[in-house]
Parts: structure tokens; sequence; C-alpha cells
């Protein structure tokens, strides 16, 4: 009995509950789910989800995530559980059916998903075109010798291509449409506090690249303090990230980043979900487009020994 009345849990997507038979659109409550909290670019989605929900009768509830939590969706379920109206969610590494399950019952907002989905709403950054806007600055510098960090455990489901899979997938594309596929190097870091030396030693390994792609903004700064404790310079190696914040605006930093808009992001994603709250059973698609921040990190390459330091 325990078994089939499990399978039929798992069939139905059945969910206790908890808000003693709250009906649905009555908590005036959205679920915002993001992955760690620390991450500035995240935190401009929420200043941005909030500024939304100013003047609406609906608070949120945030739930920052750690990467298990995140794969199977439990921190989703918390948030339905919770009888949230709907859920906004940062969630990558959650498959598509799943997220369809959850649809079926609310209104669900997917942001940096590519998912070609009719079951629920997605905003992306247009990951192509910054790239484009990245590596056309890089390459217009002079800089030939460009290696690629990308972040390990965030690639999406088989089948739906991630942020950082297009840029990684984008980057190879410029440098062989450049005749450098020969000086492509891509390195992988995994999600930790500090970065560590062995990424640094094969990023800077001879002959050392003249600027450096880094996907994410938090590993770029790591980028930058890597190089200052090198004693090299913009000059020597340039450092271009993903996802402006003031941080990286700021005169001692002066990161060249592309701007994907987090605040806006987040705010465009709040309005789709009231949109659905409200009536609207067509999925919708967002993308936002992308700008350079050209800053001090990126510069002409100064030609001197491609050795590591």
């Amino acid at each position: 009995m325990r078994k089939r009345v499990n399978a039929a849990i798992e069939e139905l997507s059945y969910r206790p509950n908890v808000a003693a038979r709250a009906m649905r659109g009555a908590t005036f409550s959205i679920g915002i789910e993001l992955p760690h909290l620390g991450y500035h670019f995240f935190t401009r989605i929420l200043q941005g989800a909030a500024a939304a929900l100013e003047d609406t009768r609906y608070q949120p509830i945030v739930v920052p995530t750690a990467t298990e939590t995140e794969r199977d969706g439990r921190a989703l379920d918390m948030l339905a559980d919770r009888q949230v109206d709907g859920i906004v969610a940062v969630s990558p590494l959650v498959s598509p059916d799943r997220l369809e399950q959850l649809a079926a019952r609310m209104p669900v907002v997917m942001l940096g998903r590519h998912d070609p989905t009719a079951a629920y709403d997605t905003v992306t950054g247009d990951d192509v075109e910054g790239t484009r806007l990245v590596m056309e600055h890089l390459l217009g510098l002079g800089h030939r010798r460009v290696a690629h960090l990308a972040q390990e455990g965030q690639a999406a489901m088989p089948g739906i291509s991630s942020p950082q899979e297009v840029r990684l997938e984008r980057y190879l594309e410029h440098m062989h449409r450049a005749g450098l596929a020969d000086q492509a190097r891509v390195v992988r870091c995994e999600d930790t506090e500090d970065l560590p030396e062995r990424v640094v030693q094969e990023l800077l390994a001879p002959p050392r690249p003249t600027a450096v792609l880094v996907g994410r903004h938090e590993l770029a700064l790591k980028v930058l303090q890597a190089l200052s404790e090198r004693g090299l310079s913009s000059a020597e190696v340039s450092v271009a990230g993903y996802d402006d914040t003031d941080i990286a605006a700021h005169p001692a930093i002066s990161l060249t980043c592309v701007d994907q808009e987090g605040a806006r992001m987040g705010e465009r994603a709040i309005g789709l979900l009231l949109e659905r709250i409200g009536g609207r059973t067509e999925a919708a698609h967002l993308t936002v487009e992308p700008t350079l921040k050209a800053r001090a990190s990126t510069r002409p390459p100064e030609e001197g020994p491609a050795g590591a330091v």
C-alpha cells in the first residue's frame, strides 16, 4: 500500500497543503528562489523584483539555495508548500519536466534559462550578443591570446543550453572567425570561495594569455586579485567579466563587464508573473539586451614575456 501511495504521489505531483487550505491567489505572496545571495548579480535581480512589487499587494518570500538543493528542486517545493501565488527562480539544474509539473500548479518564471517551453515563462540575457560585444572589444584592442574562464557545475539539463554554455560556444566561435582557434584556452573552475591555485596556474601557463574573459562577476574579481598578487597589470593581462555590479565600477577595481541589467531582469520577471496570476495562459520568453561597460581592466596588450608568473 505504501508503494502504491508513493507512486500515486509521484504521478500526480501531489504536495501537502501546509497553509491550511489557503486558496491559490489568496496568500498574496511571491516565492523568489536565488542561489547564493552573496553573488552581487543575484542581489541586483532581487532589488529589481522587490521594486516591481512595491505598489502591489504581494510580498516576496526569498529562499537562497545551495547547489544540492537546487538540483532536485527542494527549494521550489518548499515555496509551493507555502502556497505562494507564483514563483520566480534561478534554477539551471532543475529539469524542464520538473518545472513543467510545477507550472501546472502555479505560475512560474525562470531566469537565465533558454527553455523552449509553453508551460512557464523565461527571462534571459542575450548571451550571444553579450559575448559578441566583449569579444569584439578584446580583439579590437589587439588581443590574440584570449582565454576563457568558465565555472563548473553550471551546465543545464541535456538539450537545454545554459547561459555559460552559450557564452563558451560563442567565445570559441569568435576565436575561430578571427583565425585564432589555436590560441583559444578554456579553463574551468569549481564554485568555491577562493580561486584555486591550480586554476591560476592553468590560466597563466605559457604562452600566457594577454586577456581573460571570465564567465561570472565574482570569478573575475578573484582573477584580478590573483593577477595583482603576481604583479601583473591590465596591460599585461586584461580581464573582462560578465554581470556588471557597483563593485565592478569602483575606481579601485574598474572591471570591464557585460551588463545584463540584473535589476531589469528581476523587474521583468515579476511583471510576467503578475500577468500569469492575472490570467495570461500563453508562455512569454523575454530577452534583455546587454551592454558593454569598458573600464580600465582591459587595455591594448603590451608585448612582453609570454611565460607564466
